[in-house]
């Protein structure tokens, strides 16, 4: 009797023993599934940085770019006369569908992934931000060629193309990234003027090689007359 109650002892204790270890191993299994976060401790100095995520958006996109033709209807000039000044919303250049239209009924519908449209022989500019429905909150009609009323507003102009530290070193991004942070949507696509126009758009992690100018680079003379930089 004794010798069958041990034995029922071993058999309960090697199914538990069995069970923790499927329950172990199907949990682990689940845990590596999960995608891997990074959380920031209380009172760290380090920040988020969405501007870098931005660039990814619409990673998807990029090899579809790659293919597109050229579209050859808009240069540099066109693309910002259409800005009260540099880093300024884009106005609306043609007739609106609606009056109330915006966001993904009307605005998307052509601006979310750009494409040709007939109305306007054209191909559309695609949009940094498509998650933003209110597009009109920004971007308005442009209505009339002259201003209400005259002032001494001076436009701010645009910054030089291909700065970069050294020659043949990546250029840096001469401009803001708020709102901005999808490179593809300027620089990639038949609508991007050709002189932004990346000729790598299926490099996805742009912000890899391209970084901000934070400042100016000041060039002044070390002792012994060796020029030096702040770079």
């Amino acid at each position: 009797m004794t010798n069958k109650k041990s034995s029922y002892f071993i058999i309960i204790i090697c199914g538990v023993l069995l069970s923790s270890a499927v329950f172990i191993f199907f949990a682990a299994l689940q845990e590596s599934k999960r995608p891997a976060e990074t959380l920031q401790q209380p009172g760290s100095e380090t920040m988020a940085l969405p501007t870098e995520a931005g660039v990814f958006r619409r990673w998807a996109m990029a090899l579809k770019y790659k293919d597109m033709p050229e579209g050859g209807s808009r240069n540099l000039a066109t693309y910002y006369a259409n800005r009260a000044y540099h880093g300024a919303p884009p106005l609306i250049p043609h007739p609106l569908v609606s009056e109330q239209g915006i966001g993904g009924r009307t605005c998307l519908q052509c601006h979310e992934n750009g494409g040709y449209t007939e109305q306007f022989s054209a191909f559309a500019p695609v949009t940094p931000h498509p998650e933003w429905l209110n597009c009109r909150q920004c971007h308005v009609p442009k209505k009339t060629e002259g201003l209400f009323a005259g002032s001494n507003f001076e436009k701010l102009q645009a910054p030089p193309l291909g700065q970069a530290a050294m020659p043949g070193s990546p250029p840096v991004i001469p401009h803001g990234l708020q709102n901005r942070e999808n490179c593809l949507s300027c620089h990639a696509g038949p609508a991007a003027p050709i002189a932004i126009k990346t000729t790598h758009p299926e490099r996805v992690n742009c912000r890899q090689c391209h970084v901000p100018a934070q400042q100016e680079a000041e060039v002044f003379e070390r002792p012994g007359g060796e020029l030096g930089s702040n770079w």
